[in-house]
């Protein structure tokens, strides 16, 4: 560290310089207050030694500002004045650090200077140490933040993807294929038979409980087969297949799932019974083109798919009876090779012009699953 010497007398520098300079202090120099700011503004300065009686502007007042600068509140500044204590009192209420009596002593000030540049290394470097502390914690929160957002995020997006994906999802930053296009899916719509009698009489805790046993067999499911959930209707949902990862056998998992879904509803209505419940589940398949991608709004988007074949597939499940799985004639070409079902002929459906063909699955062919 520089040690800088402020006097307006040039032989009192040298007398200065000559004591400091065989010790291996640097040493710089200015003979007036404005010109001392000036060099300790430039940096590089680790102590001041500052003559109290100089024109225009005196030690004391370089000194007070010195200590108003928050670069140099710290900066070690030790004031060489005439031993008198009116003197020494202004210096300390400047702000000096120590005080030099001239003539002054060679052993003692070089001794004041080691101990002040000795506090002004472990000043600077707890300056350093809590910098660093700074950028870690502001490197921590930008950490912490980064993590809230993806964890916010992984969890919207886990409302319609199944958990690998959307951590893929999350993890690849790339969430490009949620944007709108066009796709062929298979859709799967699943409703309660019997849930609107059900509600309209029994406590609305025991909505919510058997809702809540309801929604969390078919999330394993629809997870289980890797569906793209698009939503809840209380006690109705829609799941697809081959968005937005391609699925080269989403009839044949939409099929598998609806099957499960059945035989876990099943299991299911035998307690609903036991506790006076008559509930049962229908369901509709239906295969097709789509338009899928992000909707909604700031703070709160979902994963949809718009067209016909989603239509389709909700007027079949409104057609099932309980336990009944219906699917259309594209859904059954797909997959005859893995089911039993029989045509129940054609349908005429709210909303389409022309009747549609559909079957309903009795179950899977156990020699062609194997197999």
């Amino acid at each position: 560290m520089t040690i800088l010497i402020v006097d307006d007398l040039p032989q009192n520098i040298r007398l200065l310089e000559a004591v400091l300079t065989p010790r291996g202090y640097d040493v710089a120099t200015a003979s007036s207050g404005a010109e001392a700011l000036d060099r300790v503004a430039a940096g590089g300065i680790g102590l001041v030694l500052l003559d109290v009686l100089m024109p225009e502007m005196d030690g004391y007042e370089v000194c007070r500002r010195l200590r108003a600068d928050e670069g140099t509140s710290f900066l070690p500044v030790v004031m060489v004045t005439a031993s008198g204590e009116q003197e020494k009192l202004a210096a300390i209420e400047a702000g000096a650090d120590d005080l030099i009596a001239k003539p002054f002593d060679q052993s003692e000030l070089l001794a004041r200077v080691r101990s002040l540049l000795r506090i002004k290394e472990y000043h600077d470097t707890i300056e350093a140490q809590a910098a660093e502390l700074k950028a870690f914690n502001e490197q921590l929160e930008r950490r912490v933040q980064q993590q809230v957002d993806e964890l916010e995020r992984l969890g919207r997006l886990r409302r319609f993807l199944s958990p690998q994906l959307a951590e893929l999802v999350v993890s690849s930053g790339d969430d490009s294929f949620l944007e709108s296009h066009r796709r062929e899916i298979t859709v799967v719509f699943t409703d309660l038979r019997g849930f609107t009698a059900f509600a309209e009489t029994v406590e609305p805790e025991d909505v919510m409980h058997v809702l809540g046993e309801y929604h969390a067999a078919m999330g394993d499911l629809i997870h289980r087969f890797e569906g793209t959930l698009e939503r809840f209707t209380g006690d109705g949902l829609m799941v697809f297949f081959n968005d937005p990862i391609p699925l080269p056998d989403a009839p044949d998992r939409a099929v598998r799932m609806a099957v499960a879904m059945r035989g876990r509803v099943s299991q299911l209505a035998e307690e609903w019974h036991r506790r006076g419940f008559d509930l049962q589940v229908g369901l509709g398949l239906a295969q097709g083109h789509a338009t899928l991608g992000r909707i909604g709004f700031e703070g709160r988007s979902d994963y949809a798919a718009i067209g016909s074949v989603t239509n389709l597939a909700a007027r079949l499940c409104d057609q099932a009876g309980p336990g009944q799985i219906l699917i259309s004639q594209r859904v059954y070409a797909a997959t005859e090779h893995l089911l039993v079902a029989e045509p129940v002929g054609e349908l005429s459906l709210r909303g389409f012009s022309r009747p549609t063909r559909a079957y309903d699955v009795k179950g899977l062919d156990a020699a062609r699953v194997r197999a």
